[in-house]
């Protein structure tokens, strides 16, 4: 039987317009501080794709050092970028791997009092579980070091997906197949040579379903799995009704976590329950880190943990582009979604934004 979906509706932000003020914010890895270059490119490439005004937080800029010694600050600019009313939207500079720190400095009531576009991946995932502790939608896709400052320019998918994400307030619909290819290749964001080269694509094959039958519908919720992790058992981690229904989206890090330790992270899930109330799971196509079997391995190990908790019918679909490899898709929690095992495609039936 499907789960009934219990999850409380989210409010959501106003959209993005042209002319809107952007706030840039470093709430994990001082990015910006240490590769400065790579900044100006994704600002400058936001500014001009999506004609919008880009500005810094008190210290978004700062040493990357003084940045994970003061989470406090960190937290202090994104409240404040909330707080502020000249400011449509929230964009993470970069990830990282602490945001979680700031679970004690951030206020949940502000964030609820003032939603507005909040967009990252990778460790905002513990952020994005914030807001929707606050009862806010907010956005899993690019940050503006890595997406926004893509080598050679924004991939056109990725452009397509913020520009559907954040700025259309229809549906965004079923999502197009990649055709662009796709990339995990690591290069020197200090060296402007290289930051104007395209990075190189391999050909991009379309998902697959795992397993599973008909049509599963319901909320997204997830993000990526090592920041999961973090977040299990805290304030910020969404209760068992908020599961209920749910359509897990989940990824992995370019640390490329070995599959033993995805099986054991997704017991958790089993145990706490949290599976068993699934209608579905999406699998993002991961960076391989080099290694030629990890998406294998991975897809293996999610179905084999399925099996474990009883679930050999709960349908997956996997290989989409919301993950660390680029271009990438930007996707809104809480919207209602459905994946359709027959042609193994993804449709967000509701927009993210006012």
């Amino acid at each position: 039987m499907v789960p009934t979906s219990a999850n409380r509706t989210l409010v959501k932000p106003r959209h993005l317009k042209a002319g809107d003020r952007i706030a840039a914010v470093s709430p994990s890895w001082g990015g910006p501080g240490t590769v400065p270059d790579r900044y100006l490119v994704g600002k400058r490439q936001l500014e001009d794709i999506f004609n919008v005004a880009v500005v810094e937080m008190p210290h978004t800029l700062a040493p990357a050092d003084w940045v994970a010694s003061n989470p406090a600050a960190r937290a202090r600019d994104l409240m404040d970028a909330f707080a502020d009313p000249s400011i449509a939207g929230i964009i993470a500079t970069i990830g990282g791997s602490d945001s979680i720190r700031l679970i004690q400095h951030l206020d949940l009531e502000v964030i609820r009092q003032n939603p507005k576009v909040f967009l990252g991946y990778s460790d905002t995932t513990s952020l994005h579980l914030a807001c929707h502790a606050a009862g806010l939608t907010s956005f899993y896709g690019p940050s503006i070091m890595s997406g926004f400052a893509e080598n050679g320019g924004m991939h056109r998918f990725t452009i397509d997906g913020v520009r559907k994400a954040l700025f259309d307030v229809e549906p965004i619909g079923l999502i197009a197949p990649n055709t662009e290819g796709w990339t995990a290749e690591q290069t020197d964001w200090g060296d402007p040579v290289q930051q104007r080269k395209p990075r190189t694509l391999q050909p991009a094959d379309p998902p697959r379903i795992l397993q599973g039958q008909g049509i599963a519908s319901g909320h997204v919720l997830g993000g990526c799995a090592e920041v999961l992790e973090m977040a299990k058992a805290t304030a910020w981690w969404p209760s068992l009704d908020m599961w209920h229904g749910a359509i897990l989206f989940y990824e992995t890090s370019e640390e490329a976590p070995p599959p033993k330790l995805i099986e054991y992270w997704l017991r958790n899930f089993a145990a706490q329950g949290v599976l068993q109330r699934l209608s579905g799971i999406l699998i993002a196509r991961p960076d391989p880190a080099g290694s030629e079997t990890y998406r294998a391995e991975l897809e293996t190990t999610v179905v084999k943990a399925l099996a474990e908790a009883g679930l050999p019918d709960l349908p997956v679909l996997s290989g989409l582009d919301f993950g660390h490899t680029q271009p990438m898709l930007t996707l809104p929690y809480g919207v209602k979604a459905s994946i359709d095992c027959a042609t193994a495609t993804l449709t967000l039936l509701e927009s993210g934004v006012n």
